[in-house]
């Protein structure tokens, strides 16, 4: 059972899979710190050619079936035109201002 995207508990989190899922790039963005910083499968990626890549040029798109670890970890089917669906784990740190300074997924 999916956990409804409004009911995420990390307003950051929240904020990312609403601008995901709306494939809003430049909402995406505002919500990254400085500098900001993902991993993929473990490896450290370039932030905006990954984003371009399997979000915003391929649809991507995220439903959330746990959260913890205060709303900041997620495991999530996320699925994109590439891809298809796969189930992912997420994890994010999130800076005192509210914003996104590092983010990780990779299969579940």
């Amino acid at each position: 059972m999916t956990i409804h995207t409004a009911k995420l508990s990390d307003p950051a989190v929240r904020a990312f899979v609403d601008a995901v899922n709306s494939h809003d790039r430049e909402g995406f963005m505002a919500l990254l710190a400085p500098g900001a910083t993902m991993a993929d499968d473990g490896s450290d990626r370039d932030l905006a050619e990954w984003i371009d890549r399997e979000i915003f040029s391929t649809h991507g798109h995220l439903e959330v079936d746990n959260e913890s670890a205060g709303g900041r970890a997620l495991i999530a089917r996320y699925r994109n035109d590439t891809w298809g669906e796969m189930r992912t784990r997420w994890r994010f740190t999130v800076e005192d201002d509210g914003r996104i300074s590092r983010f990780e997924t990779g299969q579940a």
